[in-house]
């Protein structure tokens, strides 16, 4: 592993199996002389500590900790690879059988790295943003506990295109057409596409659902509600929302980037063992 000075092992606190596993890497890797840092994915302020020193994240966890781990990882451009102890996996490359095997191609060079689309958030309310956020499955707008819509209306770049009456509407990226949009009944975008997909939740009487947009187009949500309401970041960030609270939503200027050992076009054998084996 001649390339690589230092890894990140992020495990999963409440899975042992994670931690155990991240502990047996940890010492191939340091016979193999490269450094490494271990670290629970829950703790940021940890992570974002050591990120400036780290050649590559290894990941042992689901889907939810390759998020956290991007969303970290995304502004230093910090490659992850990860190992799958989740229930789908559709962003992992390995599952834990497979890592004595296939670690010792990252030593030989046998790998690829596969950039992905993020999203860029921003939170205004009465014109001042009170928050910025990078996604990399989507950026969601819906209401909160209590069981009433809202009105989100919908601009592109600065145009008006409709007003929905609906649980919330859903920004993603083509790696979270998979996940939420996907159960809200959008379609599934191949994850080297550079779009946006817009999808409602649970809409009323609407003409429209979902819309695929160029990566070079600003969404604007303009939220209308009269009850409680939320801004959602990959299912791990929450916001609160008040009525005429704008959310924009535009292609990050950082990529997700992926280490990936199976061929190119992995992603669509993936994507049907995945949906097959879904329960």
């Amino acid at each position: 592993m001649e390339s690589l000075r230092k890894v990140g092992l992020l495990y999963h606190p409440k899975l042992p199996d994670s931690f155990d596993l991240a502990k047996q890497i940890e010492q191939v890797l340091r016979q193999s002389d490269v450094a490494v840092w271990s670290g629970s994915s829950w703790d940021e302020a940890a992570i974002i500590e050591q990120v400036p020193d780290l050649d590559m994240f290894i990941t042992f966890g689901g889907d939810g900790t390759i998020l956290r781990a991007a969303r970290v990882a995304a502004s230093h451009s910090i490659p992850i690879l990860g190992v799958n102890l989740g229930r789908l996996g559709f962003l992992a490359e390995m599952e834990p059988a497979e890592v004595a095997e296939k670690l010792p191609l990252l030593r030989s060079g046998q790998y690829w790295l596969e950039e992905r689309l993020m999203l860029h958030a921003e939170h205004q309310r009465q014109g001042q943003t009170l928050g910025t956020y990078e996604a990399l499955n989507d950026v969601v707008v819906c209401r909160g506990s209590t069981v009433r819509v809202v009105r989100p209306a919908v601009y592109v770049n600065g145009v008006h295109l409709i007003t929905y009456v609906a649980d919330g509407v859903i920004a993603a990226t083509p790696t979270g057409s998979t996940a939420y949009t996907l159960s809200s009944g959008g379609p599934i975008v191949a994850p080297n596409v550079h779009d946006i997909i817009l999808t409602p939740i649970a809409p009323h009487l609407t003409p429209a659902r979902a819309f695929v947009f160029s990566g070079k187009e600003v969404i604007t949500l303009d939220v209308a509600t009269e009850y409680d309401a939320l801004l959602t970041v990959d299912g791990q960030i929450d916001i609160k929302l008040l009525d005429r609270d704008i959310v924009k939503v535009e292609a990050s200027r950082y990529t997700a980037k992926f280490v990936r050992l199976q061929p190119e076009t992995y992603f669509y054998r993936t994507l049907l063992e995945r949906l097959s084996n879904r329960s």
